[in-house]
């Protein structure tokens, strides 16, 4: 069994203490604004910013950012318990930078680029944002229609993308486009770095999203940018994507875990106070079996999630591994915090509940990063080719 080191369970209880004081309750406070119809489900500007400057101050910041740009250098698997404790809020939020955007670029950044994107984004100083699905044809890179052409010097981009998130406080976007038609998925699709405010950048609409989520959609009309905004080798985008992917996928198994986690101590405190027919819950076999499939299911998941994270941290191939936690982390969440909102009954249906928030947003978690199909369809693939 993976063991965690002082270190990290030290990291593990500042981040709860952070959770417990600082958005515990914000939630409350957010819940209730959202349920008296006086604000989004979700925080404002002043309630990030004030989550930012405590996270800051306690040291919670740039955690797996270089050591060279300020950061603590963390590896994946020290960001497991974090990601774990902060999933136990059902509102989102990340420390500053955000992970998988930071590795990609940590992977593929020039020089120059170091100095202008990853060295600020490190620090906090800048925000960023990716942009990879398309209208019509998702996440898909065979499907994916967005062009970009030499010219003068640099590229063309042009094209449409939708579902792209952290736009709002993004100050430069990370965009997939194809560079070689006939290459396209095998090659052909490179990624480039484009400053919001571009122009020939445009933002054409904002998305509201279930479980208090924002996307939107862009569009690039004769964007240009110059040859240094390629991340990057011409043609190898999806390469260093992978990285990215990887990571975010491992978050969103620490993140399942923490949710799932929150919604079984609900259940378990709960469960002796409610009497069905003069008996309490807590002894109805059924709410037993929930409680008993739900520790066992969260225990199987944390050690899924630890397994994947060391292989990323050595540099190993683990898509597999990383598919089957995506599937099961994200069913394994939603079934446990189902029936914790059963078991409360109607009280479980109220908006005053985080339930709600918790199911709204791991139904998102099956769909984003991979759907759960295309997962089963990976495992499936590796399984046939005996490769697993």
């Amino acid at each position: 069994m993976y063991e965690l080191t002082q270190e990290d369970r030290m990291l593990k209880d500042l981040v709860a203490r952070f959770v417990n004081d600082e958005l515990m309750p914000l939630e409350q406070k957010i819940l209730a604004r959202d349920a008296a119809g006086e604000g989004p489900l979700s925080f404002v500007r002043e309630e990030l910013e004030h989550l930012d400057a405590r996270a800051k101050e306690l040291g919670l910041w740039g955690l797996d950012a270089p050591a060279e740009f300020g950061g603590s250098d963390l590896p994946v698997t020290s960001m497991i318990g974090v990601n774990e404790e902060l999933g136990r809020c059902s509102l989102i939020y990340r420390f500053p930078p955000d992970s998988p955007n930071l590795h990609m670029l940590m992977k593929v950044c020039s020089e120059e680029q170091k100095a202008e994107y990853l060295a600020p984004y490190a620090r906090g100083e800048k925000r960023s944002a990716i942009a990879i699905s398309e209208p019509g044809g998702g996440g898909d890179p065979a499907s994916m229609r967005a062009r970009a052409q030499r010219a003068r010097g640099g590229w063309l981009i042009n094209g449409r993308k939708i579902w792209v998130s952290g736009l709002d406080r993004a100050d430069f976007v990370i965009v997939m486009a194809v560079t070689d038609p006939e290459k396209r998925a095998r090659g052909g699709i490179s990624a480039f770095l484009v400053d919001k405010g571009t122009p020939g950048f445009t933002i054409l609409r904002r998305i509201p999203m279930i479980g208090g989520r924002t996307t939107f959609e862009l569009a690039f009309d004769d964007c240009w940018v110059p040859e240094s905004k390629l991340l990057g080798q011409e043609g190898n985008g999806y390469g260093p994507m992978q990285l990215r992917l990887s990571t975010r996928r491992v978050q969103i198994g620490a993140i399942c875990v923490g949710r799932a986690k929150r919604a079984l101590d609900m259940l378990v405190e709960w469960a002796p106070q409610r009497k069905t027919f003069g008996v309490p819950l807590s002894e109805r076999q059924a709410i037993q079996w929930w409680m008993a499939d739900a520790a066992t299911k969260i225990h199987a998941t944390r050690l899924m999630t630890y397994d994947a994270a060391e292989k990323v941290t050595r540099g190993e191939e683990a898509r597999t591994e990383i598919s089957m936690l995506k599937v099961f982390a994200t069913e394994m969440a939603t079934e446990i915090v189902d029936h914790a909102q059963q078991a409360f009954g109607a009280m479980g249906m109220t908006r005053e509940m985080p339930f709600h928030l918790m199911a709204a947003q791991l139904r998102v978690m099956r769909i984003y990063e991979g759907p759960t199909e295309v997962h089963r369809m990976l495992v499936a693939r590796h399984v046939l080719q005996r490769r697993f």
